[in-house]
């Protein structure tokens, strides 16, 4: 399973569908759980699109987690560039700012997911651990996170 699971996440055209349903207002069909971040890239400065899991939110802002670590793209643009808009639900183009957050906040955000959601993430656990080439401990954890807060 985590096989197929981390072929999928590598398959571009099937992780940028969403994109299109988000773009024509139908983002309300993922409810609160997903969004889609348009962020601009850090080398082109064009804007970039990406559809994400809502790890946690805040009363201000959504928690998202870099499932490829220090190598996903949308990561590393919002680093360069942290101004960003978020459409999630029926909101739409809404402005946020990224941050990244400390593997203190980070474990103990993804322990509360791993409550929340147990099935979950013991299907997401070993893939995030096969994309990052390590293990993921809810003490302390590899997973880079970032908290989108509305500006």
């Amino acid at each position: 399973m985590t096989d197929l699971a981390v072929t999928l996440l590598r398959t571009r055209w099937l992780v940028r569908a969403p994109i299109w349903l988000f773009r024509a207002r139908l983002g309300f069909v993922f409810g609160q759980r997903l969004l889609m971040l348009e962020h601009l890239g850090r080398k082109s400065g064009r804007p970039r699109y990406v559809v994400l899991e809502v790890v946690d939110r805040t009363a201000t802002g959504y928690v998202l987690a870099a499932g490829f670590g220090e190598r996903t793209q949308w990561l590393r643009n919002l680093d360069a560039h942290p101004n960003a808009h978020v459409s999630i639900g029926t909101r739409t183009h809404v402005p946020v700012t990224a941050r990244r957050l400390q593997p203190d906040e980070a474990a103990q955000i993804l322990r509360r997911y791993a409550a929340r959601n147990p099935r979950a993430w013991a299907k997401l656990r070993p893939v995030f651990e096969r994309t990052l080439g390590a293990p993921i401990w809810e003490s302390g954890t590899t997973l880079p996170m970032v908290l989108l807060t509305e500006r």
